[in-house]
């Protein structure tokens, strides 16, 4: 009798112990899952003001995302005729397993001023090389 009150108690400590690792209806986020890219909403607000949203899952964190959006608009800018791209602002969220991210970007034939400019032919390219999509 008491070697089974002992192997109860044993087994309810385990269990217990257990359930504290993993809360129930916890679902862990994918680990080493490869991103998946999930396409690209444009928007032109103006003749050189272009507005875009990605949604992908998968993402490391915000960085991707904001990767992910800048092949996008590197790629729009390219085909638009504009050799360059200037970042004015971009905004990422997660909204459950989806990371969303969105950006507007400033278009320009010229080398802009400002700190965050893209070279669309040049970023188009590593982006391919990074396997990024860009459209």
């Amino acid at each position: 009798m008491t070697q089974r009150l002992c192997l109860l108690a044993t087994l309810g400590t385990a269990t217990a112990a257990l359930g504290a690792c993993a809360p129930a209806g916890e679902v862990p986020e994918e680990r080493g899952q490869a991103p998946v890219y999930q396409g690209v909403s444009t928007i032109l607000l103006d003749t050189d003001l272009v507005s875009l949203t990605v949604a992908m899952t998968g993402a490391k964190d915000g960085s991707q995302v904001e990767a992910y959006g800048r092949c996008a608009a590197a790629h729009y800018a390219l085909e638009q005729g504009f050799g360059f791209a200037r970042q004015v602002r971009t905004i990422v969220r997660k909204d459950g397993r989806t990371w969303v991210g969105d950006a507007v970007y400033l278009l320009s034939a010229e080398l802009p001023e400002g700190l965050r400019i893209i070279d669309t032919a040049k970023a188009v390219a590593e982006c391919e090389v990074l396997g990024i999509p860009t459209v």
